[in-house]
């Protein structure tokens, strides 16, 4: 099984493994590759551990850590995941006020300044990549603005959110984010494809040259830039996703569910990506499920609930119970039962 896990649910997650605990109790030989770390220690007895396609090391589980995988897998520590550098935040980049798309979500507020990352947290179903949709315009909105480095969004268009300086990474690369029977290069400047013009022709050499630099620094690893961009694996797919976007030059990036279906070593690098871009004054919205990606980069965590946005935690107030309590309508825990919550996890 490939990441058979990678697009499910918790609730389809587990209804997979009970039939797995099935097969095994059968005597079937079960090979799991994922790059979720959880499920492996729940369901794995043995590990085998593998890096940039050689055999790192292999024996029983319960011989193993997360640090210690994490250190097999990438060669570093578990802290450097989430390489976070300290930016004091600049302007206000993106002003979200009163959004709202009736039936879907309603009355969402909030802002983003230069240099910050901001969190979008909340359960599958609450309304978070709805709300990045209607703010790059792909759906509709029936009340609210949205407003970039003060000038207010035209609504319902993806080409003035572009030209406004906003660029989306959506949660389905190979669906939403990549043509992929076209090439890593064509990819990658597709969001910009008027500039590289010379009256009405391409102007190859600049096209390749532009993907050439976005996929050097983001360490890209291909063949060649001629390639198709579905011979890669994921998390270099997803580096070409965000290539593409940078190349626009955004004010503000979206990016939903950043490292979904990646392995450790890719999420690190999209993570130190993400991290200096910040650094350097971009504006970051961050959507995703993984709480340790929310808690270790966001400088803000927002919570949704069923449409609605119902919290917001500073980074050093923020937790996995405090994350979980507003998301499940529990209010914020106290100190004492975040001790006991975290007691029993």
């Amino acid at each position: 099984m490939d990441e058979p896990t990678a697009a499910l649910t918790g609730q389809e997650t587990e209804r997979l493994f009970r039939v797995v605990r099935a097969l095994r109790a059968r005597g079937a030989a079960v090979l799991f590759i994922t790059h979720r770390l959880e499920e492996a220690f729940a369901e794995c007895q043995r590990f085998t551990i593998m890096r940039d396609g050689r055999w790192v090391s292999s024996g029983p589980a319960l011989e193993y850590t997360i640090d210690s995988v994490v250190r097999g897998m990438v060669g570093r520590d578990v802290s450097e995941l989430y390489p976070k550098i300290p930016v004091t935040p600049g302007d206000i980049a993106l002003d979200v006020r009163g959004l709202t798309r009736r039936g879907v979500f309603r009355d969402v507020s909030f802002q983003v300044r230069r240099g910050e990352i901001v969190g979008l947290a909340g359960l599958v179903g609450a309304g978070r990549s709805e709300v990045a949709r209607v703010i790059f315009g792909i759906d509709p909105r029936d009340a609210g603005e949205v407003r970039v480095q003060g000038h207010p969004v035209p609504a319902g268009s993806t080409g003035a959110a572009m030209q406004a300086g906003i660029g989306l990474v959506p949660e389905d690369r190979r669906q939403q984010g990549l043509v992929m029977d076209m090439s890593i290069e064509r990819n990658a400047t597709l969001a910009i494809l008027g500039r590289l013009r010379r009256g009405p022709l391409m102007d190859r050499a600049r096209e390749y040259q532009t993907a050439s630099d976005w996929t050097s620094k983001l360490q890209l690893k291909a063949h060649r830039l001629t390639d198709a961009v579905s011979t890669l694996s994921g998390g270099n797919q997803q580096k070409v996703v965000l290539a593409k976007w940078l190349a626009t030059g955004p004010a503000v990036l979206i990016v939903d569910e950043p490292t979904r279906g990646v392995d450790v070593g890719a999420k690190a690098e999209v993570h130190r990506t993400l991290a200096q871009l910040a650094a350097e004054g971009l504006a970051v919205v961050m959507i995703s499920s993984d709480l340790p990606e929310v808690l270790g980069m966001a400088d803000r965590i927002l919570v949704m609930r069923e449409g609605e946005l119902v919290g917001e935690l500073p980074r050093q107030d923020a937790s996995e119970e405090a994350v979980m309590y507003l998301a499940t309508g529990q209010g914020t825990p106290t100190p004492a039962r975040q001790t006991a919550v975290g007691g029993v996890a």
